[in-house]
């Protein structure tokens, strides 16, 4: 089955030139099927982008899929068009009263700010409170997920002296768990950040579970042991060449940006760029679609049930 966004949305036009299976909404109103309620916080400035690479990941599965674009009141994004927002995006204050079967909290290029410190933290931990009575299954991607390993379990992010920037090798470290079912041995996924979730805290939380990790990179993969609440450090929605747009932009503002590890071919950035990672992202995305299609409740009204249940244990 497709994912259903709203006509004029620029991603539907890309991923259907990419052959993705993506619906307009007034046609799947016309089918007797309850899709799964996903909604993206997304944190990035510039929406577009981000929009396509995890919508794209989400159609890659049988399920049908109902989306929401969810942004902030209390920030202002300035690197997309105003029209653009109006005409796709909520506000969080208008669906709070409102179940999901998943959500996703997109990362943030403010890794160096102390939480406390962004404009929109409040907001944030509203959102990231709400997901815990009101959604399924979130998953929170690199500052995304630095911000909700600290909000949920004080889970100090820690500023590193040099950048991880590049596409690095990882291991699965459970593979029977619903979330890496079918992962091979070794397996990509990019990364750009200057901060990392700290693994020897994450190791005192007896609810979290690492479930991939790399030598150069660190931890990536967490997720509690009900897959209620899951966190990547990385960036496996990436498409082929953002590493490349960002290193270039750096090189042309002066900046001292080492080249990409992993990335073009013989690390040369003269030449083209090796994609090792897409395969593992679009398997990720399936398992998590499909864990959240299997144990949401049809009628999302029985979370309270579901949460009822897990308190008492």
């Amino acid at each position: 089955m497709p994912i259903l966004v709203q006509r004029g949305l620029p991603a539907y036009k890309t991923l259907k030139q990419e052959n993705v299976f993506v619906m307009h909404d007034w046609r799947a109103a016309r089918q007797d099927i309850r899709p799964l309620l996903i909604a993206i916080v997304n944190l990035m400035p510039i929406k577009e982008v981000t929009e396509t690479q995890l919508i794209r990941l989400l159609a890659n599965s049988p399920l049908q899929v109902q989306l929401e674009l969810l942004t902030l009141s209390s920030h202002k994004f300035t690197h997309v068009d105003p029209l653009h927002m109006e005409t796709f995006y909520r506000k969080f204050e208008e669906i709070k009263g409102q179940r999901l079967d998943a959500l996703i909290i997109t990362g943030a290029p403010i890794e160096t700010l102390p939480f406390e410190e962004v404009s929109y933290w409040n907001e944030l931990k509203q959102i990231m409170d709400f997901s815990k009575t009101n959604v399924f299954s979130t998953l929170h991607l690199c500052w995304g997920a630095q911000a909700g390993l600290y909000h949920h379990y004080g889970i100090e992010k820690r500023l590193l002296d040099k950048k991880i920037f590049g596409v690095f090798p990882h291991k699965p470290r459970d593979k029977k768990n619903v979330l890496t079912r079918g992962f091979d041995e070794e397996f990509y996924v990019p990364h750009s950040r200057w901060a990392e979730s700290p693994r020897e805290q994450i190791e005192t939380v007896p609810s979290l579970k690492i479930l991939a990790d790399s030598p150069q990179a660190g931890v990536h993969m967490i997720s509690t042991k009900d897959q209620r609440q899951v966190y990547l450090l990385g960036h496996s929605e990436y498409d082929w060449d953002t590493l490349k747009l960002e290193y270039e932009r750096d090189v042309s503002r002066g900046a001292d940006i080492e080249v990409p590890a992993n990335y073009f071919k013989d690390d040369d950035p003269k030449k083209r760029v090796v994609v090792k990672w897409s395969g593992h992202a679009n398997l990720f995305f399936s398992n998590w679609l499909n864990f959240v299609y299997q144990e949401t409740p049809y009628d999302l009204a029985d979370l309270d049930t579901l949460k009822k249940s897990r308190d008492a244990k």
